[in-house]
């Protein structure tokens, strides 16, 4: 093992210590998704089964996904950042070998690695319990994860900036949660939407990687549209990058 992996691998194995001492972070990451997934599984009981492509337990599955990368990774690395800054443990962090890449990167670890183990239990439980077949193009549904968790990790740190306090990471998260869940097919299949709103949602940062996971749960979506969602992925993850290299802060405002 090099040393950036071991490096990471000690940063992410503290941070799971702490985030196992943290009862709101703790709440967030395995029982949140568990809850929301239900309230997803109540919700779309009001639509007809023919607006929806998967299915009812289809749908479930594919907007389960999503709710759990987003509660686990961008919601709960969002609190950990900033209970992590002001504490100063990021500061200190800096002063020894780790890079700024490895700090953050291992701080994210313990939230992706939870996000794909529950996406994984999602998958076999949804086979099992749900009748569901097994993804059709289970390499797209892992492209689609992996870049999920990339791009959320990334826009969780640039949310920090906007976070004051572990207090209000609710609220400077709930825009996003929103509009993902409205717009980028958690709650709402984009199906269902009209043609002009689903042509504008497309553009939303979460819908590119739920395009990719529908595909691969589905085994359907056109090459044009997969080609449009990396793009639009790709371009948000840039404009992640750029934002977190100027606006996120290492210490507490003073």
């Amino acid at each position: 093992m090099n040393a950036t992996a071991r490096r990471m691998t000690s940063l992410g194995r503290a941070e799971l210590t702490l985030l196992g001492r943290n009862k709101n972070n703790l709440f967030i990451a395995l029982l949140m998704p568990l809850l929301m997934i239900f309230v997803l599984r109540s919700s779309l009981g009001q639509m007809s089964t023919d607006d929806l492509p998967g299915g009812m337990a289809g749908t479930t599955l594919i907007g389960g996904t999503g709710m759990v990368l987003v509660l686990v990774v961008y919601m709960g690395l969002v609190s950990a950042l900033v209970a992590r800054r002001e504490e100063l443990v990021l500061k200190r962090l800096r002063t020894g070998e780790a890079t700024d890449l490895e700090i953050l990167g291992g701080a994210a670890l313990p939230s992706a690695a939870i996000a794909l183990a529950q996406c994984a239990v999602l998958t076999v439980g949804g086979a099992l319990a749900l009748d569901v077949p097994a993804p059709r193009r289970p390499d797209l549904l892992v492209l689609g994860l992996v870049a999920a968790v990339l791009l959320l990790a990334g826009l969780a740190a640039a949310t920090t900036a906007l976070t004051r306090n572990v207090e209000s990471a609710g609220l400077t998260t709930l825009p996003f949660f929103l509009i993902s869940a409205m717009g980028s097919g958690l709650m709402v299949p984009r199906d269902v939407l009209p043609d002009l709103a689903a042509s504008l949602t497309q553009l939303l940062p979460f819908s590119g990687v739920m395009e990719f996971v529908r595909a691969g749960w589905l085994g359907v979506g056109d090459t044009r549209e997969l080609v449009t969602a990396a793009l639009t992925t790709l371009a948000w993850g840039v404009l992640t990058v750029f934002a977190v290299r100027k606006w996120f802060r290492w210490e507490p405002r003073r």
